[in-house]
């Protein structure tokens, strides 16, 4: 009886030995993806700022300007581009629009960012744009990949429709919370002026035509939960400046269109780390938590099984012979 039971348990020793890699470096890679209909909004404030007033068209200060980032999987586009990639694609439809202290509008930058949801590696298919230019992007753009590295990786930026290096610069605490800090500096660019103009009338086109140009330059950072890749802050130093501006009718050449320290605001920091603590415990089972689980629990199944079999070995104690007598 005590050999069959040891059988049994050298079995689930087994099985459970087999089933810790097979979590880890098998089912892992294809269950964590990002889902395909992901909605998330987040508010960013520059307070305080300096703003071009398109009124008097002078640089000023002001109490404070908003950005309101959205991005809204799209399940449609995301099921067309896979059936001809071949494998799990997300496409996000983002908006960053920029509103002064008035509320008004100052500027608004559309994309479609088209990605593998497994790897976050882009996909390059018909659609991927930044405000109606198409673009290749190389690099990330938004978030990590899942087990974010030690390491600098490739960077989209938007606005200049380039990739430059994102610098790993070491492991912080931010509420309480192990991440990454990554910084990328983005020098004075020469970028397109926004398809949406502030002032009524006025085209991008138009402007192009005057000889006035655009510039930016920013410090971008990022502190990202390595195990989700996802951003739990982010803050970018940004400036922007309109060049040749006296073509335009500016009684300066060159004119801040923009310039400020952007910050999340503290309630959508508040909601987004509560939101990666949550997903974080599901990629930990899958890479952690269950794997060396399994790992474990065989180790103590065959340590059983074998007392066991010892067991069922021992020789017992000799029964009395057919002659003996009571004394």
């Amino acid at each position: 009886m005590r050999r069959r039971a040891g059988l049994v348990l050298l079995a689930f020793a087994v099985f459970f030995a087999a089933m810790s890699p097979l979590l880890r470096w098998y089912a892992f890679p294809r269950l964590a993806k990002v889902p395909p209909g992901q909605y998330q909004e987040m508010v960013l404030e520059a307070k305080p700022a300096t703003l071009l007033d398109y009124g008097t068209l002078r640089s000023e200060q002001v109490e404070k300007v908003t950005i309101v980032q959205t991005l809204k999987g799209n399940v449609e586009e995301s099921e067309k581009i896979e059936r001809g990639a071949g494998r799990d694609v997300v496409v996000w439809d983002s908006l960053s629009y920029i509103e002064g202290p008035d509320g008004k509008m100052v500027s608004q930058i559309p994309e479609r960012y088209i990605f593998d949801a497994h790897s976050q590696d882009p996909v390059h298919a018909t659609g991927e744009m930044v405000d109606g230019d198409p673009v290749r992007r190389e690099g990330i753009e938004y978030k990590w990949p899942f087990l974010t590295e030690k390491r600098d990786y490739e960077y989209f930026d938007a606005q200049s429709r380039t990739t430059a290096p994102i610098h790993y610069k070491g492991t912080r605490t931010f509420r309480g919370m192990d991440v990454y800090y990554f910084e990328q500096t983005i020098p004075w660019t020469r970028v397109p002026m926004p398809k949406k103009m502030p002032v009524k009338g006025i085209t991008a086109a138009q402007v192009a035509k005057t000889g006035m140009t655009r510039w930016y330059t920013t410090k971008r950072m990022f502190w990202v939960d390595p195990v989700t890749g996802a951003p739990v802050n982010g803050e970018e130093i940004h400036r922007e400046e309109l060049r040749d501006a006296k073509k335009m009718g500016m009684s300066e050449d060159t004119v801040t269109a923009f310039a400020g320290h952007v910050k999340m605001r503290e309630d959508y920091i508040v909601d987004t780390v509560e939101l990666v603590r949550s997903q974080r415990v599901l990629i930990l089972l899958l890479t952690s938590y269950l794997p060396w689980g399994f790992l474990f629990l065989s180790t103590g199944l065959l340590a059983l099984a074998l007392w066991l079999e010892a067991r069922s070995r021992r020789p017992g104690a000799p029964s009395p012979g057919p002659d003996a007598t009571p004394a």
